[in-house]
């Protein structure tokens, strides 16, 4: 039984690496600062508030998405994001914070619980007040095209 159980583990093992694709990570609870980072990141998404999306990043924040220029500034980064959005559903797999500075690395999809379409990298600072902002933000999607 157990060795059944192995083959079937190496089998599917093998086969994801085939694929090109690797079992998804799991989540990772965030503490409050960065999940309400994530939280608001998928709202302003979702309703296409390319003016709320670029408030939650740094005054010289970078957007560093695939297939595109650096972007660079809340402005830009305002502009860059106008008419984009839509279903977003946001998790963490890893974060750190050390004083003023952190990241999160986590995965994106459409709805939760869905297949995840891509993954990023948040890297964050602290402001003066305390709030997590995002400095720069890449992701990329899982498949080629």
């Amino acid at each position: 039984m157990m060795m059944n159980l192995f083959i079937a583990n190496l089998v599917l093992a093998n086969l994801t690496m085939a694929l090109g694709q690797s079992p998804a990570q799991p989540s990772v609870p965030l503490p409050a600062p960065l999940a309400k980072v994530l939280t608001d990141y998928e709202q302003a998404w979702s309703q296409k508030d390319a003016a709320a999306l670029a408030q939650l990043f740094a005054e010289d924040g970078i957007v560093l998405s695939s297939g595109a220029p650096m972007v660079r500034g809340r402005d830009a980064i305002k502009r860059f994001y106008t008419g984009s959005g839509g279903p977003l559903s946001l998790r963490a797999v890893a974060f750190s914070t050390e004083g003023n500075v952190g990241y999160i690395i986590g995965a994106f999809t459409d709805r939760p619980g869905a297949s995840d379409h891509g993954k990023f990298t948040l890297t964050l600072k602290r402001d003066p007040t305390g709030r997590c902002l995002i400095m720069s933000d890449m992701d990329n999607g899982n498949s080629r095209p």
